[in-house]
């Protein structure tokens, strides 16, 4: 058989540095498809997302004028529709406390599964991430040129992010557009904006988290086995040292999910959104006002500042260990 040698020249389009990017994006997330638990973990938090956007949606038709509670309110008498047409009042005459306690409510609630589900699926991509390119002695490939080391971070960043938007900031959004598209005025989604805002506040502070510790454990050890007990040991094991409320409080600072967690309260402001409504709602019920004020005391962070002093020092510590790791061995 003649081989023959094409000296034509080459007519195709050069690639950029965005496209080595996306390619190990797309590459990574055809990995994670096709592991089970990604999906199943992919469509809890959609339904997380559904389940926002129905609890907005039935909170919002409910205290409008002619909604349904002031229909079922019928269903109890001449006292229950007067019980439903104060309630629709309230939320009329106090739009800013109301609904923006309710939402504030719910995308606090909402925190806790997206962040559950980011760490979880974080357990199944530490490995993926630095630690097997390292094993393989792939790393010394891919920063050979034209792949530098800035692309392949970027690439490993853009992975993560990615995934944490897949499992928390999407259906996050999906639930806010989906409870306020089909509210019956402007004020649902003026005064829903405020605890949305503090809801991609909290999340980003999250993910700059996760992806420099997630980034840093990948990188330090050698093993996938080695990876996955590293992290779930800074996750779990240190997270339940913090847990006990006598914890010295250097101890609680070792633990990156506790510090979110301190965060989470100070950012969301859980507290205030109780309290104001204990102290500025005409509640004539004063066992409710007086539990309300009670959970907004518990709701208040200890220590706002420390927590996120010391997730600072963790995105530091890990982006030192991952930015000394990547090069070639």
């Amino acid at each position: 058989m003649n081989a023959s040698l094409d000296l034509s020249r080459w007519r195709e389009a050069p690639r950029g540095v965005g496209y080595r990017r996306r390619v190990m994006v797309e590459a990574g997330l055809r990995q994670l498809l096709q592991l089970r638990l990604f999906k199943g973990l992919l469509a809890v938090a959609w339904s997380g997302g559904f389940a926002l956007a129905v609890l907005g949606f039935v909170f919002a038709q409910s205290v409008s004028a002619g909604g349904w509670v002031e229909s079922l309110a019928e269903y109890f008498g001449p006292r229950g529709v007067a019980v439903a047409k104060a309630l629709t009042a309230l939320v009329m005459l106090y739009p800013d406390i109301c609904i923006d306690g309710w939402f504030t409510l719910l995308f606090w609630a909402h925190s806790y599964v997206g962040l559950m589900l980011s760490l979880v699926a974080l357990t199944t991509m530490v490995p993926r991430l630095i630690t097997l390119d390292r094993a393989t002695n792939a790393l010394t490939v891919y920063l050979s040129r034209p792949l530098t080391s800035t692309d392949y971070l970027l690439g490993k960043l853009g992975l993560i992010f990615t995934v944490l938007a897949l499992m928390w900031t999407g259906p996050l959004l999906f639930g806010w557009v989906l409870s306020v598209g089909f509210a019956p005025s402007t004020d649902f989604i003026v005064h829903s904006f405020g605890p949305l805002l503090r809801a991609l506040a909290f999340h980003a502070i999250g993910v700059v988290t996760l992806a420099s510790i997630a980034l840093g454990v990948s990188a330090l050890v050698r093993t996938s086995r080695a990876a996955t007990v590293a992290w779930i040991g800074l996750w779990l094991i240190f997270g339940a040292l913090a847990s006990p409320p006598r914890t010295p409080e250097w101890l609680k600072r070792t633990s990156f999910s506790y510090n979110l967690g301190e965060v989470r309260q100070g950012v969301f402001r859980l507290d205030r959104a109780l309290l104001t409504a204990s102290d500025s709602l005409p509640i004539f019920d004063k066992n409710l006002t007086r539990n309300m004020a009670g959970a907004g005391a518990r709701a208040q962070p200890s220590d706002f500042p420390g927590a996120l002093g010391s997730l600072a020092v963790f995105v530091v510590a890990s982006s030192f260990v991952f930015l000394r790791r990547l090069r070639p061995e």
